[in-house]
């Protein structure tokens, strides 16, 4: 399980993919959130402005990334 540091209070769904390198652009991130294959906390997640705090667990493409502080 890869993890993605918190900079400040929350980060948002779109820039975490980016961020843990699971997609190579925001907009590879906005289809592949926008089309349902992304998960938060077990839930299909199709905002890509989600905000996620520490200990959200967000899963694409077999991968799965924890929001760490």
């Amino acid at each position: 399980m890869k993890t993605v540091k918190l900079r400040d209070e929350y980060i948002k769904l779109g820039q975490a993919l980016k961020a843990a390198g699971l997609v190579s652009s925001g907009l590879d991130a906005k289809f592949v959130i926008q089309d349902g294959l992304v998960k938060v906390n077990g839930e299909v997640e199709t905002q890509r402005g989600k905000k996620l705090y520490d200990g959200a667990v967000v899963e694409f493409d077999g991968e799965q990334i924890k929001i760490v502080k």
